[in-house]
């Protein structure tokens, strides 16, 4: 979907307004989806220095949630939106909350970069933490753009990729516990490598969250605990 049609105003500035707290949305998910991939390279070249860096970082994502989210709080009390007007200020301030969520999980996987290259390479897990990963990112380049674009498509075909995810994760924890079995001396690297892809699993349901507030921005409609044949109806 190129457009989508918002009621019309007779202030341009009310306009103005809803498109500015979307772009500070898109523009904070970009530095999360940044930060994500950082503290992945971080991990697999043992960078502590860039590890490092995507914690400094966080300080400044919590700054940009708590600036778009006053921003959505006067919108609503200065304009009092309704109809799309409203759903796009909260599905903005929702979507923010998630990205927030992820800069978190990005923080986590930062810090396991920086265990695993005090301990030493992990045995196992470097693969699957790569492929999940790259999963992971390009849900959450695809949600954002199914937002800009107010995508349902997009978003709905977002939604199903987190499926897969998920198997992934379950298949790779089965590796990692049999692996851990045969070589006691593993666990603790093998531990955070776990850790690791428990947090990209994360990153991934909350971008699979952004998605279900395309569907709910587009077509009105809340599939958080519903199924996708509901929101292609």
């Amino acid at each position: 979907m190129a457009s989508m049609q918002f009621d019309q105003h007779i202030s341009q500035e009310f306009n103005d307004e809803l498109e500015q707290v979307k772009t500070r949305m898109l523009e904070m998910g970009g530095s999360v989806l940044q930060q994500l991939q950082d503290s992945v390279r971080a991990l697999e070249h043992a960078d502590s220095s860039l590890a490092d860096k995507v914690l400094e970082e966080e300080a400044e994502i919590d700054k940009m949630e708590m600036e778009i989210d006053e921003a959505c709080t006067l919108l609503i009390a200065r304009r009092q939106p309704a109809a799309s007007d409203l759903r796009m200020v909260m599905a903005v301030s929702k979507a923010v909350c998630d990205l927030e969520r992820i800069g978190d999980e990005a923080h986590r996987v930062a810090k396991m970069a920086i265990n695993l290259s005090e301990e030493g390479t992990a045995p196992r897990g470097y693969v699957e933490i790569r492929h999940i990963a790259n999963s992971v990112c390009a849900m959450l380049n695809k949600s954002l753009d199914a937002f800009a674009r107010y995508d349902v498509d997009a978003a709905l075909d977002t939604l199903a990729e987190d499926r897969q995810v998920d198997m992934d994760y379950k298949s790779a924890l089965r590796e990692l516990v049999t692996y851990m079995m045969e070589d006691p001396r593993s666990i603790t690297r093998v531990m955070n490598i776990m850790w690791t892809l428990r947090a990209l699993e994360r990153a991934g349901d909350h971008s699979k969250n952004i998605c279900e507030q395309v569907v709910y921005l587009v077509k009105g409609k809340d599939i958080r605990h519903g199924n996708l044949d509901e929101a292609q109806a």
